[in-house]
Parts: structure tokens; C-alpha cells; sequence
């Protein structure tokens, strides 16, 4: 007879960043917003401790807590004063033997890297805007335009403003100038594709469902080049883009669109190893998708696409929030059934 494991209401470790350095209107936001988290999964039966990291030393937040006894929802986008630590907070968890939300160090590492994700999708078939980097301004030779110029290793929107978009290649090479000085990392150039842009959320280990499509909605009004999700649209609320791009949900799309949507939109999910949930942004034009980006450990704030493609799917927040924690908790199960074997061979014997 074997061991049965149970772990009923295993404790939840919320663990988000507090940078001290943030000023208090914003340190009282993301305390809102992560109690709004905690008192969701608590509701599920499952205690909960909010764990702020407001340093770079994560053992002295988490050396009292043992792995075993706990699931850790990985809220944390990185270590204070640690410039591109998401995934560096992922590898201590790895390191130490926890267990967590979300994707693991290695695909949080790989999508920080934008050539490589466009160079994975290329080889995998994966339809994705034509591309290129550059790690000086002389050496392009680049003659598709309109194009857009992001820095090749920042999230967020971070870098895409309006004039990110340029028409000439004087235009371009001032742009790509710009990004490597500011960023000091190579500029990505990609075909910008003037069409429809869709944020796809799916979730799941093995079994993944694509939730409702969310298309952004740019006013009317909106010059050309400027139908752009831009860092201001996404987290500066007076600015105009952020106040005029509308979410619409269920995006107006065919059951053929539907089809080829989830189908690549699985494909970037399984080719990156997203664990848990991810958000894929693209762009449809005359008919074809193209990613523009992978997003492991999306936003997942009540307020965002993702959690109003899920309500529209019927599930509440807390709906949402339980499952994740559901599914770190079979992979935790799995692991102290592993441990156990040593014991369940010695009791046989």
C-alpha cells in the first residue's frame, strides 16, 4: 500500500517587490493591489502571508520559511536596485528548492532577450514581423519602411514611444543611435505591421486554453503611425494614449481567425515553455497574425486584459488566482512524492 501525499490548504507566500526607493503614493498602490491578491487566494482556503522583497538579499525574506511548506505565488518582477532581476528572483526560488507561480528562471531569461525570441519563432515557423539588430547606427542597411525600433532587451513597452516608428532611413538610424545609447544594448528593427493589435492570454501546463481575444482599440483620430502600444498607454494614465486606447473583448474575429489564432498562439506558448500563464501580443493584418511578443508572468492585476478575458470566459478573480496556485501545487505535490520514495522503499522492505 502506498504513501497517500496530501496537502490540503498548503500555505501561499506572496512574495512582490517594494522598492523603498518608489515614493509612497506608489508603494501604497502595489500594497493594494497585492492585498487584493492575497485576500483572493485566501478566500480559496488557502492561508496567505504577503512577503515584500525591499532589498536585493532574498534570504533574509525567505530563510525562515521551509520549501516543503510552502507554495510561494510569484508576484515579484525583480530585486530592488537590480536592474532585469525577474528571472534572477525565479533562479533563487529554483536554487532553493521552492515552489512557485509562474514560468522558471529560464524562459523569464530568454524572454528578456527579444532576438532570441524572434530567432526561436523564425526557425519554428512562427509567423512574426521581418527583423533585424543593430549594435551601431553605420552599419544598417535596411530598407523596409515603415518600420519600428525597440530596445532588443526591455519589456514593458519600455523605449516605444510615438516617434519609435519611422518612414526614412535617416529617420531609422537616429532612432537605432537613440535606443543603443539609452538602453546600451542592441536596437531590434522590425516591418511595423499597420494593423489590428491583439493581446492573446492563455494559461495551463499541458492542457492550455486561449482565453477570449482582447483587441486594443485606437481612437479614430489616431495618425497612422501612432496606433502604437506605447510604455505611456500601458502606465502613464494623463497621457492621451492611455486615456484613448480602448480594450475590446471579445475581439471581432472569424471562427477560421479564431482557429489559426489559437493555433499560433499555442505554438509561441509550448516553443517558449511558458508554465502556468503568458500574454502574446500580435498584430492581424489581410488576413495573417504576426507575434510581436511573449509576455511569461504577465500582468495579472484585476484591472488588466488578461483577468477581463477570463472573467468574460467565467471566472472570477479569485477563480483565476486559484487555479495558478492550483497548478504550482501539483507540481509541489509531485516533488513531495519524490521525497517520499526513499521512505515508502524503506517501509516495504
Amino acid at each position: 500500500m502506498g504513501i497517500e501525499i496530501c496537502l490540503p490548504e498548503i500555505p501561499i507566500l506572496i512574495l512582490y517587490n517594494l522598492d523603498p526607493k518608489w515614493s509612497a503614493q506608489e508603494q501604497e498602490g502595489v500594497i493594494e493591489v497585492t492585498s487584493q491578491v492575497g485576500q483572493a487566494i485566501s478566500v480559496t482556503g488557502h492561508p496567505t502571508t504577503l512577503v515584500p522583497v525591499k532589498s536585493s538579499d532574498l534570504d533574509s525574506v525567505l530563510s525562515d520559511f521551509n520549501p516543503l511548506d510552502y507554495i510561494i505565488f510569484n508576484w515579484c518582477e525583480g530585486l530592488p536596485g537590480v536592474p532585469d532581476s525577474e528571472p534572477i528572483v525565479a533562479e533563487y526560488l529554483e536554487q532553493h528548492h521552492f515552489t512557485f507561480t509562474g514560468a522558471t528562471s529560464a524562459t523569464l531569461q530568454l524572454a528578456a532577450d527579444k532576438s532570441r525570441v524572434k530567432r526561436l519563432l523564425d526557425e519554428a515557423g512562427i509567423p512574426t514581423p521581418r527583423w533585424e539588430t543593430f549594435e551601431k547606427s553605420s552599419s544598417v542597411n535596411w530598407k523596409h519602411f515603415p518600420a519600428i525600433v525597440k530596445p532588443s532587451r526591455e519589456h514593458c513597452s519600455e523605449g516605444i514611444h510615438r516617434n519609435a516608428v519611422v518612414r526614412t532611413e535617416t529617420r531609422l538610424k537616429n532612432r537605432i543611435r537613440y535606443v543603443i545609447k539609452r538602453f546600451q544594448h542592441p536596437a531590434l528593427v522590425e516591418d511595423f505591421i499597420d494593423g489590428r493589435e491583439l493581446h492573446i492570454s492563455l494559461w495551463g501546463d499541458g492542457d492550455i486554453e486561449m482565453l477570449p481575444p482582447a483587441e486594443m482599440e485606437f481612437p479614430p483620430f489616431e495618425e497612422q503611425y501612432g496606433r502604437v502600444c506605447t510604455y505611456e498607454s500601458k502606465f502613464v494614465p494623463e497621457s492621451k494614449q492611455y486615456r484613448n486606447i480602448k480594450t475590446v473583448l471579445p475581439a471581432p474575429l472569424s471562427e477560421n481567425e479564431l482557429t489559426d489564432l489559437e493555433q499560433i498562439c499555442k505554438a509561441a506558448y509550448l516553443l517558449m515553455e511558458c508554465r502556468d500563464y503568458a500574454r502574446i501580443d500580435l498584430r492581424m493584418k489581410d488576413g495573417h497574425f504576426y507575434i510581436l511578443d511573449i509576455n511569461p508572468n504577465a500582468d495579472i492585476c484585476p484591472d488588466t486584459s488578461t483577468i477581463a478575458a477570463a472573467e468574460l470566459a467565467g471566472y472570477t478573480y479569485k477563480d483565476f488566482l486559484s487555479r495558478l496556485v492550483s497548478l504550482a501545487a501539483q507540481r509541489h505535490a509531485k516533488r513531495i512524492s519524490e521525497l517520499a520514495v526513499p521512505v515508502r522503499r524503506f517501509i516495504s522492505n
